[in-house]
This record gives C-alpha cells, structure tokens and sequence, in this order.
C-alpha cells in the first residue's frame, strides 16, 4: 500500500537536472540526466503517489499502465517487481518514458491541486535500472505454433506486434526499408531525445526471443504486397504516417524549402555515423521552422547543434496559455505552452505568424519568408492580415506541420486494398483490413499520433491476429481506452 501521506510530506514535484545548454550543444547525447536508484528523491517522488481508488491516470494512458502499482514498487526499492508490472502492460517503457507527452500526468488525480506525480520520469528510471541490473531478459515461446506472420513497419506499433506475436509461439519477420530497425524511432527522433542505444538492446531481447528483421527491404518493390502474403499466414501493415503536411504557398518549390523529416533522417543518419550523400545542413544558415509541434522541436534543436545562423519558428494559431483552461478541465489533457528543452536551447518563437510567399533568389533558391499576422475570422477560419506583411531571411525553411497519413499507392496498387477518405488503410474492429489475413495497426491506420498509442494498438493487433491465426487468444490487449480511427 502507498504511503498515505506521502503526497502530504512531500508536496513539490522534482523533475531530474537537464544537462547544461552550452555543454549538450556539443554533442548528440541525451539533454536529460533521468532519475536513477541512487537518487534519494526518486523515491520522495514515487511516494506522492496518492494510489487512488480511480487512478484517472490509467484513463490518460491508452496503454492501461498500472502506475499506482509501479510507484509504490519504487518507493519501496522493489525494482525487479515495478518492471515486472511495467511490462505487463507496455513492452517499450524506455521508449515512451523519453518522448511520450506524458497524458497520464495531466490526469493525475494530484495534479487537481498539487503539481502531479513525475510519472514519466519513474517510468523512464524504472526500465533503466532493470536494464542496468539485468532484470530485462529475452521471453522465449515454449512452443511454436506452425504459423508465420509478416510485419511491414519497425516503429513502435510494429515492433509491438512482432514482440507479442513472437512470445505466443509464431515465426515474426519484421521489414524495414531504412538501412536499420527502429522505423521513426531511428532516424526521425535525434539522439539527444532519443539515444540508439535504448533501441539497440531491445533489439538483441526481441532477437533472442525469435523474432526475425529483415532492413534494406521495401515491401511493393523489394517483394510485392501479393508475394509476401501468400508466403506468410498474416501481414501486418505498421508502416506510420509518413506523407509530410505541406504548406502550398507561392515558393513553396523554391530548393532550400523541405519538408522536416528531409532533414531530420539524413541529419540523424550523419549523427549516427552512417554515410550520407548531399544531405541538407543548418550550418550557417538562418533557418525557419514552420509549425510548433514535437517535429518542429526536433528541427530546432538539430539546427542548433549543426551550428545554424539563427533559427525561428513560427506558429500560425495563439500562444497557448501557460496554465489549464476552464473548458479544459482536469482531467483532460489541456493545451498549454510549453518549452521543450531545444526551445531552451536557442531560437526565436513567434506565434500568430501565416506564411504568405517563399522569397527566392535568382539561383532558385529560398532567401526570405514573407509573413502577416495570423487573422481569426468570425467563422472560425484563419487568415494572414492584410497590411502586416513583413520578410524574414530564410536560408532553410523546415516544413513540421505534420503528416496527411501512410504511403498507400503500392499497397493499393498490388493488393485493391480499401482506404479511407483521410488515404488510412481501412479496417474494423478487429484491426482486420478489406484482405483476408491482413491487419494494420498503429498510424497506417489510425492517422498521426503518439508514440503510446502505437505500443497501444501493436499490442491490440497482435491479440487480433493470434485470434485470427488460433481461434483465440492468451495474449493481453490494453487495458486502458482503445478508442481508435476505424471509420470515416
């Protein structure tokens, strides 16, 4: 049982130190130092937990962590048990304890009154330290079942799929067509949000246990969509959200005007050692991020470290207030205005910005952004205000609005697929697509979002296609809300 007044002893929320600005600067590495076991306040943190009669935590989290469980196992220095119920629910907790927005925090029932508990951070500290004692050890099937099943995709959602499908007994091969595992998680995260390492060492588990990776191959033309499933029992499709937002303003061609993961994967590829031929650089350059987002973070602290003129981003909508809103109640997730740690680091931020024109040289390429303030019309509709016209030198404009949805054209091409409307893979309740024996899970199917709802839906799908394959299923689905994008 949780301490019952621990919250009451320890009323301030300790977060751990970031490592200095002008120091991570230098380098890729993590800008965090995380909570670690020898810490004494991460178990003066772990104690605020409340253990509520409703934890409305596990409402925030789509995954249905057992929080109040795990907190109370760290606070009394039980590690090998706090992981054992991490897991239980969430197969990647050093994944989502890095770069989850961490919405079971803004439904902490402490968080009514009190800053909330440090969840995210417990978390992260949890499978660090199962990892440093050697509590996270490879779960081999004890029989296999005869069956095989495909996964196209390596982010999260597929890796989800692979890991359950594998400890139920089935021959998994996973493809990527990137030169390594990982999907976004590798080359569209930086390392100093996301260290390789962290991805490395779930690898060789997952590796252990049978799962098999295929990298270098594009499903639709390495091997066609109709080849590769008549060679397997089931596919699943967890390619992501990948086709980029674009921004269709006049210059919007001109070179030097990029979408943001043109920049980001060949930038985290160069980080990570490997050649790459002709790749976009922010040295020297003033740079523009268009969009505020998660993405646009990443440019930012990219171009930072790349050792960019001068870098600003500019958001279209208002500045989001900096403390929850009337009709964003708790415990909802509210809009707020936060500093990610590259904002920290440097750059400019202006809000109520609309792009107007990319300004080009005489070469063709970008030399300024002309921009007005952003305008709310009375039917809700945003507009750039005529007369406030300005120009911002621009040598690199990065383009993080977002992403439409998945890469469909091969897939429907080979295969007569359905989709959507929004271009997602259409499917029912069950993950199951219009093809027999095909399943989607994560974004290809739900449209962009976070990184634990595509744990959250690997692991859904891969109980569905145990189903499919075994006429029923032993493995766990999310305990937490599984509200998903199914129809139109």
């Amino acid at each position: 049982m949780a301490d019952p007044r621990g919250f009451l002893k320890v009323r301030e929320r300790e977060l751990p130190p970031n490592r200095p600005v002008e120091v991570r600067l230098r380098d890729w590495k993590d800008v965090h130092a995380h909570l670690q076991e020898g810490q004494p306040f991460l178990k003066e943190q772990a104690g605020r937990c409340m253990d509520c009669g409703v934890p409305f935590c596990h409402q925030g989290c789509p995954l249905g962590n057992l929080i109040p469980e795990w907190n109370d196992l760290v606070r009394q220095d039980q590690w090998a048990d706090a992981i054992e119920r991490l897991h239980a629910t969430n197969n990647f907790p050093e994944f989502t304890g890095r770069v989850c927005p961490a919405p079971c925090e803004t439904s902490c029932v402490l968080g009514i009154n009190q800053p909330a508990v440090t969840i995210k951070n417990i978390e992260v500290s949890i499978i660090d330290e199962a990892f440093e004692r050697g509590l996270v050890t490879p779960q081999v099937p004890q029989r296999l079942t005869g069956s095989t099943v495909a996964v196209v995709g390596s982010g999260p959602a597929g890796l989800a799929v692979a890991q359950q499908l594998t400890r139920a007994g089935h021959t998994v091969v996973v493809y990527e067509r990137d030169d390594a595992i990982g999907g976004l998680l590798r080359y569209g995260i930086p390392d100093f949000k996301l260290e390789k390492t962290h991805i490395e060492r779930r690898l060789a588990q997952m590796e252990a246990e049978g799962t098999r990776f295929r990298a270098g191959v594009e499903i639709g033309k390495d091997i066609t969509w109709d080849a590769l499933r008549r060679r397997f029992d089931a596919v699943v499709v967890a390619t992501g959200a990948t086709v980029p937002r674009g921004l269709p303003v006049p210059g919007h061609e001109l070179s030097g005007v990029l979408p943001a993961m043109d920049f980001l994967t060949p930038s985290n590829k160069a980080a990570a050692g490997r050649p790459v031929e002709g790749a976009p650089s922010a040295r020297g350059k003033h740079v523009v991020v268009i969009g505020g987002g998660d993405t646009g973070s990443d440019c930012v602290g990219t171009s930072l470290r790349q050792g960019a003129e001068s870098v600003s981003t500019l958001a279209i909508g208002k500045k989001p207030p900096s403390e929850r809103q009337p009709h964003q109640p708790w415990p909802t997730d509210p809009i707020l205005y936060e500093v990610s740690t590259s904002y920290e680091e440097g750059g400019e931020r202006t809000f109520l910005a609309s792009t107007v024109e990319f300004v080009g040289d005489e070469n063709g390429a970008v030399r300024a952004l002309k921009v007005a303030e952003t305008e709310y019309l009375a039917d809700g509709r945003r507009v750039p205000k005529s007369g406030t016209e300005r120009e911002i030198p621009a040598d690199l404009v990065l383009i993080a609005m977002g992403f439409t949805g998945p890469e469909t054209d091969q897939l429907v091409e080979q295969t007569g697929i359905e989709t959507t409307s929004r271009g997602l893979v259409r499917r029912g309740d069950d993950y199951a697509t219009t093809l027999p024996g095909v399943f989607v899970a994560g974004d290809a199917g739900r449209g962009q979002s976070l990184i634990v709802w595509a744990i959250a839906e690997g692991r859904a799908a891969a109980a569905a296609v145990d189903t499919f394959l075994q006429g029923s299923t032993e493995l766990p689905a999310p305990v937490g809300p599984r509200t998903v994008a199914l129809r139109e």
